[in-house]
């Protein structure tokens, strides 16, 4: 009996002890994986502050680089200072609009956007004058953009808008000037500053360019103008041509009717352009279109039987309802011409806002030959953004240009290649 007793207390101390051997296992494992998840946090926390430790190198980065564009800033605002301060007591100011109303120099967009800044640096962004001048600029800019997008349109409506906001005038400032949709809450006066076609806007200083960039050669050449302007590589009516038979004879009223008016020329950075007071226009079947600006190619865009002319005046013009037409002009190696000889001596070398000459007339009906038969088609403007829905009359008749008055142009290729027909049709009238 006692054995038996023996052998159960026996039997209980090992199963207790087993137990306990359990308990403390399971206890042991517990802990290894508070272990393991208390290593996971801590690798977690590591990343988190390595991170950390990264954003702040890369804010003092910046930090350090903002320190270096204020110190140039302050460089910037010293030179306007002097400036301000030279133009401050207003003699300038008032000696320059004193000669334009003497010398009646008409105002373009140039001159306003000038007039609006050197207003605004002498007598501060809350000037009247400076905000009409400003808005006087964004108006007629955008009327020539709305005819035909050219660089220098873009410049000066930029330069425009920039002006306005400046001057604390409610104005959305375009995505591509740089900035953002801002509406300017009455700034302080220290605020911050702004081919074919209708008349250039000129070029304004203080806006940068804000269109892509094309070029008749290079990166940018007319065979990349597609990456950048789609129309120009995916449009199907595309201008110049070869002009060649067959011919579809046509029955269009095609009669010019241009005005003598003040001479107003510029060179753009891709042709010399005139730009032409109204009065001008080209009547078609009856249908008035004004003349806008008439410009020059080299050599001619358009081909006749796959050969171009020494160079090609195109002359631009508008409906009311916005349709464009192009009247083209050869111009065939041979005599000097005299209207030719009239705008080259006020043809400006390089790249420049217009000019308008004291006392200069010019009549672009100098440029024409007596006769007017043409060829027709449907194109596009030649420059990008090569916009079609453009109806081209080349005029059947060449004018004379001497060698010498070719060679005098600033530019020595300027033409775009001629493009495919896509199964257009060429009128003859």
């Amino acid at each position: 009996m006692k054995r038996t007793l023996a052998e159960i207390v026996l039997v209980l101390a090992l199963a207790g002890a087993a137990a306990f051997g359990w308990l403390n296992m399971q206890s042991g494992k517990a802990a290894s994986g508070q272990l393991i998840e208390a290593q996971v946090d801590a690798e977690v926390a590591n990343e988190q502050l390595a991170a950390t430790e990264k954003e702040v190198a890369e804010a003092e980065d910046a930090l350090d680089a903002l320190r270096e564009e204020m110190e140039a800033l302050k460089g910037k605002a010293l030179e306007l200072d002097a400036v301000k301060a030279a133009l401050g007591n207003g003699p300038v100011l008032s000696d320059l609009e004193a000669a334009y109303k003497r010398d009646k120099v008409a105002l373009g967009v140039d001159r306003q956007l000038g007039l609006g800044a050197l207003r605004m640096l002498v007598k501060g962004s809350q000037d009247p004058a400076a905000v009409e001048a400003y808005t006087q600029a964004l108006e007629t800019a955008s009327k020539a953009m709305q005819a035909v997008n050219l660089d220098s349109h873009k410049k000066a409506v930029c330069a425009a808008q920039i002006g306005l906001a400046a001057a604390g005038q409610k104005v959305e400032i375009s995505a591509e000037c740089g900035g953002q949709a801002a509406v300017a809450q009455a700034a302080p006066a220290h605020a911050a500053p702004a081919g074919h076609g209708a008349p250039a806007a000129g070029n304004a200083p203080a806006a940068a360019h804000a269109a892509p960039h094309w070029e008749y050669a290079g990166a940018m050449g007319p065979e990349r103008w597609g990456t950048q302007f789609p129309t120009c590589g995916k449009g199907k009516e595309q201008s110049p041509l070869n002009i060649k038979g067959p011919f579809v004879k046509q029955r269009v009223s095609l009669a010019p009717d241009y005005k003598p008016g003040q001479l107003k020329i510029l060179n753009n950075g891709h042709t010399i352009q005139v730009n032409v007071p109204s009065g001008s226009k080209l009547r078609l079947d009856g249908k008035p279109y004004d003349l806008l600006q008439f410009h020059f190619h080299r050599p001619s865009e358009e081909q006749m039987d796959g050969k171009p002319m020494a160079m090609v005046v195109h002359f631009v013009h508008k409906s009311a309802e916005g349709k464009l037409a192009v009247l083209g002009v050869l111009l065939k190696e041979g005599n000097e011409n005299p209207g030719i000889k009239a705008l080259w001596a006020h043809a400006p070398a390089v790249e420049t806002p217009e000019v308008e000459p004291a006392d200069v007339m010019f009549n672009p009906a100098n440029l024409l030959p007596r006769e007017y038969d043409f060829f027709g088609y449907e194109g596009s403007l030649t420059t990008p953004p090569c916009t079609e829905g453009v109806s081209f009359f080349i005029l059947k008749s060449t004018v004379n240009i001497s060698k010498e008055q070719v060679m005098s142009f600033p530019f020595k290729m300027n033409a775009r290649p001629v493009q495919p027909l896509n199964g257009r049709t060429i009128i003859t009238g």
